[in-house]
């Protein structure tokens, strides 16, 4: 998502990369990486539970998911994945955003 951030700005995109981690841990890895996009600690699985994200705990914890969320709030697109290897590419979910602004 860093390498493209410019065009999901582009598309009037927001990023949020959402994590299970404390506030200070993700804040620390923010900064130590000075991602583009907004992050937001999800400590207590709260936003996890509103869209049905998987905790196993035999993979270490909470398994990766993208989703698109239009301007009204509808969610336009969800991929939960089995492993960090599991998402979609950027131009996949580019191409998505590409389709809502089309409609």
């Amino acid at each position: 998502m860093r390498q493209d951030h410019e065009h999901y700005q582009s598309r009037d995109a927001i990023v949020v990369a959402i994590g299970p981690d404390s506030k200070s841990d993700f804040q620390r890895y923010w900064e130590k990486n000075k991602l583009p996009f907004t992050g937001l600690p999800d400590e207590k699985h709260s936003v996890l539970k509103l869209y049905g994200q998987e905790v196993k705990l035999f993979k270490m914890g909470r398994q990766p998911a993208q989703m698109l969320i239009d301007k009204k709030g509808d969610l336009r697109f969800v991929h939960y994945g089995h492993s960090m290897s599991d998402i979609p590419g950027n131009e996949e979910i580019i191409a998505l955003l590409d389709k809502l602004e089309a409609e």
